[in-house]
């Protein structure tokens, strides 16, 4: 009696094991999760919108460097120097500052409060999105206060995926 209730209990852990999900593992697109986010294929704009705000919250700068397309050029303004000078860099600087920011700061919220408003036709290989409102707010907000922008991106496509080729950060 005492092997069969030892066996039960092994196929019933076994059973509960398999039937559990890794919390550590991202979601796919597809998977049934509201409200949390998920990886996506990068089948349009958006859904490389959505990688970008994962890749953010979660500081993942792997998935950070699959939604930057090989041409990515970043345009902005440095704000610390007087007058403020523009700023021109690449991929390779992008993906070095964003490591950056990922490591210093404890927690990252980043919340697109507008999307593009159309999608791009079927055959298109270049997309400029609509301009697009964002928040982010940095280690919960304590000390610094949430950052509201507004950034142009161009996405182009390669094979069947989307990617950010251009970011024009247009915050004032």
């Amino acid at each position: 009696m005492l092997r069969r209730s030892s066996i039960f209990m092994l196929l019933l852990g076994t059973g509960i094991l398999l039937s559990c999900q890794n919390p550590f593992a991202p979601a796919k697109a597809g998977d049934e999760l509201k409200g949390s986010l998920l990886l996506s294929a990068q089948s349009t704009p958006d859904e490389v919108l959505q990688n970008f705000q994962y890749a953010y919250t979660f500081k993942d700068s792997l998935v950070y460097s699959e939604v930057l397309d090989s041409t990515f050029i970043f345009i902005g303004q440095n704000f610390n120097v007087s007058p403020a000078e523009p700023i021109v860099w690449g991929r390779d600087q992008e993906l070095k500052t964003t490591g950056k920011m990922f490591r210093f700061f404890s927690t990252l919220d980043l919340t697109w409060n507008s999307r593009p408003l159309a999608e791009p036709l079927p055959d298109a290989t270049q997309f400029l999105a609509q301009r697009i409102n964002f928040t982010l707010i940095l280690d919960g907000g304590s000390s610094i206060p949430a950052l509201d922008g507004n950034v142009t991106f161009t996405f182009v496509k390669r094979a069947e995926r989307w990617y950010i080729s251009r970011w024009e950060d247009e915050t004032l």
